[in-house]
This record gives structure tokens, sequence and C-alpha cells, in this order.
């Protein structure tokens, strides 16, 4: 499957939708991306597509509803998390300001920049 984000004029995903790879090939076998959003507009009308990767293996990330697509870096870029966090550039990803200890489950709270070991979830005995 081939997929393909729709993109706002903000530049904000909207939509993502697949196709079968076979829509994108041209007579010798190779993708080319112009023939999916080409499908895709004459599908579902004009609009701005972009192909991304399931796997991640072009443009970063996969993108979801609210993601950024950033032509400048040919990335799409999840909806920053926290005021705090800082995006990096080689992954376009947040990360936060200090690393989450790998020891258990931690929460981030961003008032005080630091990780607070998350409340375990219990159920009643008698559920």
């Amino acid at each position: 499957m081939a997929y393909f984000a729709k993109i706002n004029s903000n530049g904000i995903v909207i939509q993502v939708k697949s196709i079968a790879n076979e829509v994108l090939e041209d007579s010798n076998g190779n993708e080319i991306e112009q023939k999916g959003i080409d499908f895709l507009n004459n599908l579902r009308g004009q609009a701005n597509w972009v192909q991304c990767s399931y796997n991640k293996t072009f443009r970063k990330n996969y993108p979801g509803v609210g993601f950024t697509y950033d032509s400048t870096r040919d990335a799409f870029i999840p909806p920053k998390p926290y005021n705090s966090w800082v995006l990096n550039e080689t992954t376009c990803t947040w990360e936060s300001p200090v690393p989450m200890p790998t020891d258990s489950v931690y929460n981030w709270d961003d008032t005080n920049q630091q990780w607070v070991l998350a409340k375990a979830f219990v159920t009643p005995s008698n559920a």
C-alpha cells in the first residue's frame, strides 16, 4: 500500500489515505508520487496530497491528523506535546528537556519540567 496525507493551506494534515502501489507505477514499475497525487485528485477532488511512509523510510514520520508537513524539512512533524519540548532536527520529533528515566513508567510535568513516576492503575478486587 502507498499512503498519502491531505494537507490544508496551513500545512496541517487533515486526512491520510492509502491506495494500491500499482496506482503509482509507471510502465517500468517505478513508483511515481505524482501518479498517486493525480489519482487522489481525480477520485476526491483537487487537494494538496503528499506521499508518506508507514515505515518512516522517508519524510521522517508517518503522519496522523494534526501533524504538520514542513516542506523545508520535507518531513511530517507531530503536534508539540508540551511547551518546553524542543524539536529534534534529525528525527523531526519532539524531545523533553530532561531525558525520561527508563526504570519505570513516567509522565511529563511541564510546570516543573521533570518526569514524575506514573501512578499504577488499580482495579477493585470485587470488579
